[in-house]
């Protein structure tokens, strides 16, 4: 006598369904996954974006405070008692001074840019670290220090603004007092 025995394996329906539910699982992992990994990156490019700000900073920094104040001289900021010369009232480079080696104080670089950095000649081999970075500065007279420009000449906000190469932007300020 013979019986029936089931046959093993699996019926081309339960394949399907497989397919699907394995396909759906595998829809719903990538979905966590992939933002996740391309997120991944953003502290990299944020530390890259803060030295880069920072090393500008500090190169903005160590210039005079104003074209009328020359510490070199002793002769005070610009608009005391010992420096009878007022501040400049138009920020941005003098006339000539459009180079980047040819800035003097700190508001020359207003309206200062830099695309496909290379902060000197001397960091070629970091071209490709910082190659889809921007950087952008505005110098402001902001004497109250509440981050808005007004004519007070007694201090200049600094902002440098960097663009990273997923295209998000962030600024760094610093303020340079007249003294």
């Amino acid at each position: 006598m013979r019986f029936n025995t089931p046959s093993k394996g699996f019926t081309l329906i339960e394949l399907v369904i497989g397919i699907v539910v394995f396909s759906v699982a595998m829809t719903m992992v990538f979905s966590v996954i992939v933002p996740r990994a391309e997120q991944s990156v953003d502290p990299i490019y944020q530390v890259r974006a803060a030295k880069l700000a920072s090393a500008l900073m500090s190169e903005i920094s160590s210039k005079a405070y104003d074209e009328n104040s020359n510490p070199s001289l002793a002769q005070g900021p610009c608009g005391s008692s010992t420096n009878p010369l007022a501040c400049t009232v138009s920020l941005g480079p003098e006339e000539g001074a459009a180079a980047r080696n040819l800035f003097d104080d700190v508001d020359d670089y207003d309206g200062f840019t830099i695309d496909g950095l290379l902060l000197n000649d001397n960091s070629a081999k970091y071209a490709d670290l910082y190659a889809n970075y921007q950087l952008s500065v505005s110098v402001d007279y902001d004497g109250n220090y509440d981050g808005t420009a007004d004519t007070a000449t007694n201090a200049k906000l600094i902002t440098v603004t960097v663009t990273m190469p997923n295209n998000e932007q962030v600024s760094f300020a610093s303020y340079r007092g007249n003294y």
